[in-house]
């Protein structure tokens, strides 16, 4: 018995080895990945002759989930990992230390950076893993997918291959190599968190979320699968600190071969362009136009000069575009601006019940900005009060600020009931009711006494002169007569 005892006393230690190197042996070695491809990183730095006066900060980030009525503001802000020194003025110091990463993509000197690295520079300068600092050329920048390509001279250079975005997995192991705060060749790993993110004013890249170790300066060094391969550039960071808090952004290595192979022909990038506003289809909005779940992206206004004019209209849901299907509003800009302007495309679009396809040609992408503001629910009067909101037939000098030539009546206030949570807003115009043209309060509230209560309605909203629809509950019990 004694002998049996001290055997499972010793076979104890044995198992946890085993169990140890068992473990060790399933986690990755980088250690020839690093080896064979870090040389063809380099480190960025760039001067300036002039103060440049550039935005420290993105705009703020939403988690997923938070309700879209803006009513719940976030701290967390999405930070550029430029190297950036803060003026009294708020601009940019002229400080030739401020870092940035960068790759080499072919042996006679064209590198790969972001656009936020470079932005402003009067002189960029490439530091090499053998430690030589060569001055590159910039061939060209785009600014909305953050890609930059520079050029130095000199032959037989170190190159980095590209592999493919679209084959990532997510929990796939990722490494990172660039300069964290000016410390060159830095080595941090993680795994794929996610893919397809769409970030705020970033409509045009679909980002592979990461857990990998960034920070500021290794904005435009590459990210790469297991193979080697490059398969992203590390541009984002999510942070409440400005440093890596476990949650970083790449741009995805097949959008930055489209955009490097236009720089590199032409010095700038075209982009299809539809010309409509479009909004996500939640469930709600889904349930009032007929659909099983929500998908595909819901055209709130068709521009007049767009080339979408007389082709689709307002209210399609676009479920595919050119034989591509669209889960939701963020693939379209994607879509969009991948697909030639040259030629006629399909777009299958959910139409008044039912589903049918129609052919269009692209324009060039334009330059536009588009901005909305919230504003809380406030205390109710009886008046007029439909649904949890106080309406008002337009005066003729409302109608004549607002440029409404006809129909719709305006929102006065919003209580913290269903129209709040559904992202009903103060001045809001109520255009359109359950696909009817409404022109003043007294036919809202008939409209909504002849629809079941629960019924999900879509109503058209002009929001500060942007068309957005909404999905409304009907409710008779907050209807005031």
């Amino acid at each position: 018995m004694g002998n049996t005892f001290i055997a499972k006393l010793l076979a104890v230690p044995l198992l946890l080895l085993l169990a140890s190197v068992l473990s060790a042996a399933e986690l990755p070695n980088f250690t020839k990945l690093v080896k064979a491809h870090s040389s063809a990183v380099v480190n960025i730095s760039t001067e300036s002759n002039e103060q440049y006066k550039q935005p420290l900060l993105v705009p703020s980030i939403k988690p997923p989930s938070e309700n879209s009525s803006g009513n719940e503001v976030i701290d967390d802000l999405m930070k550029r990992f430029f190297d950036y020194g803060e003026n009294p003025d708020g601009g940019i110091e002229d400080d030739p230390s401020s870092l940035g990463s960068g790759f080499i993509i072919s042996s006679d000197g064209y590198i790969v950076t972001n656009h936020h690295v470079v932005a402003g520079a009067d002189k960029i300068i490439v530091k090499l893993s053998d430690k030589r600092e060569l001055s590159a050329k910039l061939i060209g920048t785009d600014k909305r997918s953050d890609i930059a390509l520079l050029k130095i001279e000199g032959e037989n250079f170190p190159v980095l291959t590209t592999g493919s975005s679209s084959q990532l997995e997510v929990g796939e192991w990722v490494i990172a190599i660039g300069s964290p705060f000016g410390f060159d060749h830095s080595v941090t790993a993680g795994i794929v968190s996610a893919k397809g993110r769409s970030l705020p004013e970033e409509s045009y890249v679909p980002f592979i979320q990461t857990d990998v170790a960034i920070n500021p300066g290794n904005s435009g060094g590459p990210l790469f699968n297991m193979k080697g391969e490059v398969v992203g550039i590390n541009s984002q960071i999510y942070s409440k600190s400005g440093g890596f808090m476990g949650v970083s952004f790449a741009i995805p290595v097949d959008v930055v071969k489209d955009v490097v192979a236009q720089l590199k022909a032409t010095g700038h990038v075209k982009r299809g362009w539809l010309g409509v506003f479009i909004q996500e289809v939640t469930v709600s909005l889904a349930k009032s136009f007929g659909l099983a779940s929500p998908e595909g992206a819901l055209i709130a206004e068709v521009m007049k000069e767009g080339p979408a004019i007389n082709i689709l209209k307002q209210g399609d849901i676009i479920l595919e575009f050119n034989h591509k299907k669209i889960n939701s509003a963020s693939d379209l800009p994607i879509v969009v601006g991948s697909t030639s302007t040259e030629k006629e495309v399909d777009v299958k679009v959910r139409r008044g019940g039912s589903t049918q396809i129609v052919k269009l040609k692209l324009s060039e992408l334009p330059t536009e900005v588009v901005e909305k503001k919230t504003k809380a629910p406030e205390k109710l009067s009886k008046t007029n009060t439909i649904m949890g909101m106080e309406l008002k037939n337009l005066t003729a000098d409302e109608r004549k600020s607002l440029q409404i030539s006809h129909g719709g009546i305006i929102v006065k206030r919003v209580g913290s009931g269903r129209a709040h949570r559904a992202g009903m807003q103060v001045d809001d115009v109520i255009k359109v009711f359950n696909g009817q043209s409404i022109s003043s309060v007294k036919q809202l509230k008939s409209l909504v006494n002849s629809l079941p209560n629960g019924t999900p309605v879509a109503a058209l909203v002009l929001r500060e002169g942007s068309p957005q629809f909404v999905a409304l509950m009907i409710e008779h019990n907050a209807v005031k007569k």
